[in-house]
């Protein structure tokens, strides 16, 4: 298939998806207190998923999967998010990380997580588990929070502490993929300001066995050199899975604030529609100067913050493009550059609800129950993710970098040498 072709598969792919994203919205948002209250999204509507593909965006092709890119992903999350936030955040954290596996796991792994057709993983990059050989593969134990999507995953993908310390005296980290079997999941989930709806649950391993082809020693997920090519490339064949992951894990959290500021400013408008201004000379909203204003500021904020979500996107399937080609390696610093970028994404959007859209609604809107108020707290708690907490880091890292002072990645791949 030429270029040409793919570029224009991928696209009729993802115009299909967005419609079946947004298909599903009136359900989404109908469903919004029970899948709250159920802490993740119904059986309905991850039936609706599956029938779609969403699950099979990054799967390769090779395991019929669809193999779409990033830009489409994001299209896609947007849509669901427009729907329930929450309902899509442990939608897309569930099917993102196809990506990392089919990337960098080895072909005998893909061909057993990714064969039967069936896909579908949480994870977190926290190390709580403890990783130890044995029997020709690794016992895992120790429990996980925060596993969003992990209810209807079928696999889990994480990070375990190994024995004993690295080349550079720091503590061993090995990269895993377990399946369901391996793992029970805990009734811990719900509890939260917002994103009640995510399906963030814990798991826990009590000392299930998972083969040495199943785990990759001395990966830190967050820092995976893929300068020199990866798994993935050589089996797919698509620079797309010769890629770095901090910034896909970022943009996977900013494609649903994205989508959930859009679906607060569609509330806002419905606001605007039915109700009279406060104070006189009375009449509705919309016709008013000031809550046009206030629509129209949130409006611009949100799109800018789509726009900069799209382009990054772009970005990290140029960069891989480039490092598969052997033109620019694809190191830490590019990677974190990227996500800094995603995490603007993510900070602008609960700001632009925040200052525009909460204190112009009115009381009524935010009471127990309202589609506004669920929006908000869901809005308010991805703010407060550890993601969005590691910003001011950032920024003195990529300071740093960028000023020619040198700054070490966290698995010791930058700077080079």
């Amino acid at each position: 298939m030429s270029a040409v072709d793919e570029r224009e598969r991928i696209e009729r792919v993802g115009d299909e998806l967005v419609e079946r994203a947004r298909a599903l919205r009136s359900q989404l948002i109908r469903e919004q207190a029970e899948t709250e209250e159920r802490a993740y999204y119904s059986e309905s509507v991850h039936r609706a998923l599956l029938d779609a593909g969403f699950y099979r965006m990054y799967v390769p092709q090779r395991y019929g999967g669809l193999e779409v890119d990033v830009p489409t992903f994001m299209r896609v999350g947007v849509e669901l998010a427009r729907g329930d936030m929450g309902a899509a955040w442990g939608a897309c954290l569930s099917a993102n990380h196809a990506l990392q596996v089919g990337s960098w796991f080895p072909e005998r792994l893909q061909d057993e997580v990714f064969g039967n057709g069936d896909f579908r993983a949480a994870s977190v990059a926290a190390p709580s588990l403890k990783a130890t050989p044995e029997g020709g593969g690794y016992r895992l134990e120790g429990t996980v929070a925060y596993c969003s999507g992990i209810p209807y995953s079928t696999y889990y993908m994480g990070q375990a502490m190994l024995p004993g310390t690295n080349s550079r005296g720091m503590p061993r980290v090995a990269l895993f993929v377990a399946p369901r079997s391996a793992f029970t999941q805990l009734d811990d989930w719900g509890d939260t300001l917002g994103l009640k709806g995510t399906g963030s649950h814990s798991i826990r391993f009590d000392g299930a066995h998972v083969p040495a082809h199943y785990v990759l020693e001395d990966v830190n997920m967050i820092d995976v050199p893929v300068e020199n090519g990866t798994p993935g490339l050589t089996l797919h064949g698509n620079p797309m899975y010769c890629g770095r992951a901090l910034v896909i894990f970022t943009l996977s959290l900013a494609c649903t604030l994205v989508g959930g500021a859009y679906n607060a400013l569609e509330e806002y408008g419905n606001w605007a529609l039915e109700k009279p201004t406060p104070l006189p000379p009375f009449g509705p909203r919309y016709r008013d100067p000031d809550f046009q204003r206030w629509y129209g500021a949130a409006f611009v904020k949100i799109q800018a913050a789509e726009a900069a979500m799209m382009r990054c996107a772009g970005l990290h399937m140029q960069a891989c493009r480039l490092n598969a080609s052997g033109e620019r390696p694809y190191t830490w610093a590019e990677d974190a550059r990227l996500a800094a970028i995603a995490r603007e994404v993510m900070i602008q959007t609960w700001e632009a609800v925040d200052q525009h859209l909460l204190r112009t609604i009115g009381a009524s809107a935010i009471k127990n129950g309202e589609r506004f108020e669920r929006l908000f707290r869901d809005l308010a708690t991805a703010a407060a993710h550890r993601n969005t907490q590691l910003r001011e880091d950032f920024f003195r890292q990529l300071g740093a970098i960028e000023l020619g002072v040198p700054y070490p990645s966290p698995a010791g791949t930058y700077p080079p040498g």
